[in-house]
């Protein structure tokens, strides 16, 4: 048994990966955003004290919010990672940092290998990118993991709110030009403990389901899983639905690190759907 300190852990990856870790038979700290100030450095180190293994799940995630807030972004996706990364290291402790599909210019044709040069487009992603490098700098023990399209049972997401539109609009327009791979957090979770558990070598990899699909195909696959007329869906563009923050049109991250690091990356996300939706038969709380 090892001692696991998780920050962020009310948070929808936390909510999974929590349980996930004492399942595994470790001792876990979960401290949540008002249980842990990231951007205390004296905080952290205290908080990671005595731990064998940090997880930092604690993130600004709100990609749009970013664009005006930059400096409170990097405050927490930076300087806090950094915070957590010095901690980990005086503790001597492991750290895993969750990171992003954002920290890529999204303008690839292949999938992205762990060490394709960053090149973010928004403040979110810039923010994040600097976490990443904080912690490589600080904690030699450590492994940055990227994820994308992110979904699960806590917290506002995308197939939830595609859910509640479905039972209030007789058509939805969805973007048919961004592509990436929808990710649960069940999932995300047990790769991060059999990162862990297999002793992989210490990097960057990517956390993200196989295969790949649009914003518009992954939401006529959800009303296929939920039994309604995937017609109902109609395609449309980035451009019609303007945002602060821009969107990568490519978020398909390569698995080869963890093939090579013998862990077995996580399945199809269509697969991942239908479990998803299956454990949720009441309607979801909407994503704002």
């Amino acid at each position: 048994m090892s001692r696991v300190l998780v920050t962020g852990a009310r948070g929808m990856l936390g909510h999974d990966l929590v349980p996930a870790l004492r399942t595994a038979g470790h001792e876990v700290t979960a401290l949540a955003r008002a249980d842990l100030d990231v951007t205390d450095p004296d905080a952290c180190r205290i908080a990671a004290a005595g731990h064998d293994l940090v997880v930092n799940a604690a993130a600004w995630t709100a990609v749009d919010d970013a664009e005006t807030h930059e400096p409170q972004a990097f405050s927490v996706n930076a300087l806090g990672a950094a915070n957590i990364a010095r901690a980990a290291a005086a503790a001597e402790a492991q750290l895993v940092q969750v990171s992003t599909d954002y920290v890529f210019d999204g303008q690839a044709t292949e999938p992205y290998a762990a060490d394709a040069p960053v090149c973010p487009r928004s403040a979110y992603g810039r923010t994040k990118a600097a976490g990443e490098w904080a912690v490589r700098a600080l904690c030699p023990m450590s492994w940055v993991v990227r994820t994308a399209w992110l979904y699960g049972a806590a917290g506002p997401n995308f197939v939830a709110t595609m859910r509640r539109l479905a039972g209030e609009r007789e058509t939805l327009a969805v973007v048919d030009d961004q592509v990436g791979q929808p990710t649960w957090t069940v999932d995300l979770a047990d790769l991060v403990v059999r990162l862990v558990a297999g002793a992989a070598p210490y990097g960057t990899y990517h956390g993200t389901s196989r295969g790949q699909v649009t914003w518009f195909g992954f939401t006529r696959a959800i009303f296929e899983e939920l039994g309604l007329d995937p017609e109902r869906v109609e395609p449309t563009t980035t451009a019609a639905f303007p945002r602060p923050a821009p969107r990568p049109a490519w978020s398909v991250l390569g698995h080869v690190e963890l093939d090579a690091a013998g862990i077995a990356p996580v399945g199809p996300w269509r697969a991942s759907l239908g479990r998803y939706l299956a454990d949720r038969p009441a309607p979801d709380a909407s994503c704002v």
